[in-house]
């Protein structure tokens, strides 16, 4: 199928009162799982490369991307391509040029001041070169920080955020964290459909592997779209390789703990782009 874009996805997503998953890439077997399951759910997905995905590849964005694209252009169902936690002003400027559809500007370390002047620039040059921009405001960050007092996101500092920024679509803090290894992340709804209620664009949900299945799909409900998953597919991925290996110790060929790898994924990711979706299997 043709490269879809993430705004379309969103955008549709969002008009049926679904979400769509999107799954973080590190490696070509991540994509490939990814589709596959996305495939056999019938649901359509976002697959995003980080900055500290793009770190792991030496730097380079242009080799996994192109990778990724053509994992996703080979899909049975709509598949984009999006550039995930960018903090890099030169890697937001590859963005367009490598053939990815939407970046992810993440200014949120920096006081709200500025947050908004960064993420504001980034969103005007995003614009110009035809990207779909996503920010974040508040503090996900870790198991830690997501809880503690103050970190949540605010509805009126939300809307006051998008109008001053011009970004398409918003991560906001709203319970979950990221790198959970564990599904006990309990979400706050009420926050979530008062951020929808406050905001004219769709909410994303950060570090979502730590929320169970019911919660994200209640989430959906609630008012998010974007559902960003990564932790609980390494996760899989690792849990695979590691029983291989344990099982033979003299195996050397990487196809035959990759191939199993790539299928745990494969169904981690059917399962909850159905979730997301609202078609669960």
């Amino acid at each position: 199928m043709p490269l879809a874009t993430t705004a379309d996805l969103v955008a549709r997503a969002r008009a049926a009162g679904r979400g769509v998953a999107a799954f973080n890439v590190i490696t070509l077997e991540h994509a490939e799982g990814i589709v596959a399951g996305a495939e056999r759910a019938g649901a359509d997905v976002i697959l995003q490369i980080s900055e500290n995905a793009v770190r792991f590849h030496g730097g380079r964005l242009r080799p996994i991307a192109a990778g990724t694209i053509e994992v996703a252009r080979s899909a049975a169902v709509d598949v984009s391509v999006h550039l995930d936690h960018v903090e890099d002003d030169d890697l937001l400027r590859e963005c367009a040029a490598a053939g990815l559809s939407s970046v992810m500007y993440d200014a949120s370390r920096l006081d709200y001041a500025a947050n908004v002047a960064a993420t504001r620039a980034a969103a005007e040059w995003g614009h110009a070169n035809g990207l779909f921009v996503e920010a974040e405001l508040g503090k996900v960050g870790g198991k830690d920080g997501a809880h503690a007092p103050g970190v949540r996101t605010d509805p009126g500092e939300a809307a006051d955020f998008v109008a001053a920024t011009g970004v398409d679509a918003l991560a906001v803090a709203v319970g979950s964290s990221h790198a959970m290894v564990e599904r006990t992340a309990a979400l706050d709804l009420d926050l979530i459909g008062a951020l929808a209620a406050a905001l004219p664009v769709p909410l994303v949900l950060h570090g979502s592997s730590g929320v169970p299945d019911d919660a994200l799909a209640a989430a959906v409900k609630a008012g998010m779209t974007k559902i960003n998953i990564g932790t609980i597919l390494n996760v899989a991925f690792t849990g695979a390789v590691r029983g291989v290996l344990r099982d033979d110790a003299g195996l050397v060929d990487p196809r035959k703990y990759l191939r199993p790898a790539r299928a745990e994924i494969a169904a981690v990711a059917e399962r909850l782009a159905g979730v997301v979706s609202g078609m669960p299997r």
